[in-house]
């Protein structure tokens, strides 16, 4: 009995021989036009670990040898994709490998394993001149002189001129002949090496040796076996500062064994891989202004912690974990002195319940820019534009909400209205308008941690601002108000009666009619008839006026 029931038949040519095949890729079929030769069928001295193709899936070479009762040179494989496979290397009894997944592994003819190419043969077939140029080509009955082309191809081939280039799917698997790469395109900055046959950190730092230039490489979809000394491979990746290493399968702790590789690395991108738990980088990564660990597994958002102490860390993107909260530890009223420097940070798609996530982030001094859509914080029971007030509110020094800036006006909106929507619960818990006796509970100061800056900021609430709304009813729902311009003395009192639910918005839709007023913005605020002489700003447009507690007789004031 072969080895696998399901092993392709000796008239099933691989990629290698046909130069087209249809490669699966996250579940769409595309076609990877490569026109290398011929090159499966011959064995590299050392295919143990190799990297390879086969039917469009990737690979890795586990066992070289025969498998009885069949005769001949079989390979033994473990899969990227588990479900390629049948079995986890063992056949009828005996174990010829062992796969990390119990159906990950397979046996096939060498012949139908494509081993790929060297390096700056995918750069030559995708950046250079044609093997089979032809200078003229029939069209019908006619033969057509290609006039210009082969200048076009001898711009093409001069390597030495490119400095961005991408070998993405070319089936790279090593450097090649030794300076090669050197002498034909030295001055490469920026290389995509992603998705190939690349089997080692060894393979990637021959490459890179022999680049001087280079600054920002993309690994991604690659998998790399650690170097028994990273150190030792450090001189290959001085210039790096821009690693790309999604879609690997690397862990944080293999991250750690491997950084000493890349001294002046700024930017780490670790997306979709195998990442749970983070530790805290001994004498590596000091350089890092932007770590992206997202699409990850991190659940304990206190992991965090690990990478606090990154002396220039500005950007983490932790987006698409499970992380719900977190928990910066310091005095209250003080800032975290951990990610001293951290801006930036995204957080989309995790499971954020509790606005004490919130109340936390306001503790990290300079963090500026925050994403947070996709977790169930937003959408709660309030509706966005309550929700990203309360966000705003509660973090002082944010500066830019879900990629949307935030003008001094809504940040000021914002925090009145924050200090207006917990006023009663100020009040209960010891809250008073009288600073001598204002002592609000320690739970409602860890509920509420910004809420004594700003009544400093913007005074206590009074009892207007804070008077419960009225129950819905009938009679509650048209208000009579008097409209009054103070700046234009002309302009006689207009009276009217508007749905309390009417927001400030519409409310200047009307004015704008009613007024005849140019296309500047109006301004407005209201005296309440309870209240002479206090006049209280419509700030937010997005709120109704029963929100503002206006009652009939009131007399809404009109500027521009």
């Amino acid at each position: 009995m072969a080895p696998e029931s399901f092993c392709l038949s000796d008239d099933h040519r691989s990629l290698g021989e046909t130069g087209h095949r249809p490669v699966r890729n996250q579940g769409k079929q595309t076609v990877v036009r490569h026109s290398f030769r011929k090159m499966t069928g011959v064995l590299p001295s050392d295919p143990i670990n190799r990297r390879i193709i086969c039917d469009g899936e990737f690979a890795r070479v586990l066992y070289v040898g025969m498998v009885p009762p069949t005769p001949g040179i079989w390979l033994g494989v473990e899969w990227d994709n588990p479900l390629r496979g049948k079995h986890n290397g063992c056949h009828e009894g005996t174990r010829y490998f062992t796969c990390s997944h119990p159906t990950g592994g397979s046996f096939i003819r060498p012949k139908k394993a494509n081993f790929g190419v060297d390096f700056l043969t995918a750069v030559k077939k995708r950046y250079g001149a044609s093997d089979d140029w032809n200078e003229s080509m029939v069209i019908g009955k006619k033969t057509v002189e290609l006039v210009g082309f082969e200048s076009v191809q001898e711009e093409q081939s001069q390597f030495n001129t490119l400095f961005d280039i991408s070998v993405r799917e070319c089936l790279v698997r090593e450097s090649g002949q030794k300076g090669e790469i050197y002498s034909s395109c030295p001055n490469i900055s920026t290389l995509n090496l992603s998705k190939n046959l690349l089997s080692s950190w060894g393979n990637v730092a021959d490459i890179a040796l022999q680049l001087e230039k280079l600054t920002t490489l993309d690994l991604s979809e690659n998998k790399l076996s650690l170097p028994s000394s990273p150190s030792a491979l450090a001189s290959s990746f001085t210039n790096l500062t821009i690693l790309s290493l999604n879609r690997t399968g690397v862990t944080w702790n293999e991250v750690l064994q491997c950084a000493v590789m890349w001294p002046a690395l700024e930017e780490l991108h670790l997306a979709s891989n195998n990442i749970s738990d983070l530790e805290r980088p001994m004498n590596c990564l000091q350089s890092l202004t932007l770590l992206d660990i997202s699409n990850n597994h991190i659940i304990d958002g206190n992991q965090l912690h690990a990478v606090s102490d990154l002396p220039r860390l500005k950007h983490l993107i932790v987006s698409n974990n499970r992380i719900s909260s977190v928990n910066f530890s310091v005095q209250h009223g003080c800032c975290n002195e951990s990610f001293t420097c951290l801006n930036n940070l995204s957080v989309d798609g995790n499971s954020i319940s509790q606005w004490s996530f919130m109340n936390e982030l306001n503790k990290l001094r300079n963090l500026q820019s925050l994403n947070c859509q996709n977790n169930p914080i937003m959408s709660s029971d309030k509706n966005p534009e309550t929700i990203r007030q309360l966000i705003i509110a509660k973090i002082a020094r944010l500066k830019i909400l879900n990629r949307t800036k935030i003008l001094p006006q809504e940040r000021k909106g914002a925090e009145l209205d924050y200090r207006k929507m917990f006023g009663n619960e100020w009040l209960k818990s010891g809250g008073n308008q009288n600073c001598l006796l204002n002592n609000p509970s320690v739970e409602f100061l860890l509920e509420h941690p910004r809420y004594s800056e700003l009544i400093e900021k913007y005074g206590a609430p009074d009892d207007a601002e804070i008077k419960q709304p009225q129950p819905f009813a009938l009679k509650n729902q048209l208000l009579t108000l008097t409209i009054m311009c103070p700046d234009r003395p002309d302009q006689k009192p207009i009276k009217k009666k508007l749905p309390d639910s009417m927001t400030v918005q519409k409310v200047k839709g009307l004015l704008y009619r009613l007024l005849k007023v140019p296309g500047s913005e109006l301004k407005l605020s209201y005296e309440s008839s309870k209240m002479e002489g206090k006049e209280i700003k419509l700030e937010n447009d997005l709120k109704p006026l029963q929100f503002y507690s206006m009652e009939n007789g009131d007399c809404v004031l009109v500027r521009w």
